[in-house]
């Protein structure tokens, strides 16, 4: 007669198996109040996980024309600003940081992991023979 572990989620343990295969990738993450996220699962627990998740930020400093930030929102001239490409504009910068964060087990719905393309380089052989 085997007796049953002591778990309070029988049903998280497929989860948990699940996290620890997708230890150390980038996932996506649905919680069961239908948040969604990205990011690196670090370590997982009997009862939670720690993801470091991914964020954007935007720098706005260094690009683009002076004259492009001075308008404000509700000025019709913003509009116009907004549209016109000006010489030496350049986009702003995006960076991507992740941040430490802890999630209960029982609080995720669903784990999938992010395709990243793989391009096999094109086989250049050498035509001559030595």
């Amino acid at each position: 007669m085997e007796f049953e572990q002591e778990d309070t989620y029988r049903d998280s343990r497929g989860m948990h198996d699940k996290c620890k295969k997708c230890m150390n990738y980038h996932v996506k993450l649905t919680m069961t109040d239908g948040k969604t996220l990205d990011g690196i699962i670090e370590s997982v627990d009997s009862d939670k996980i720690i993801i470091m998740v991914a964020e954007d930020v935007m720098d706005n400093s260094g690009g683009g024309d002076p004259q492009y930030y001075q308008y404000q929102q509700n000025d019709p001239e913003y509009y116009q600003y907004q549209e016109r490409q000006y010489y030496n504009y350049r986009p702003p910068m995006r960076y991507r940081r992740f941040r430490r964060q802890a999630f209960p087990l029982a609080g995720l719905a669903a784990l999938s992991l992010l395709p990243y393309p793989y391009v096999a380089p094109p086989y250049v052989y050498y035509p001559y023979y030595y």
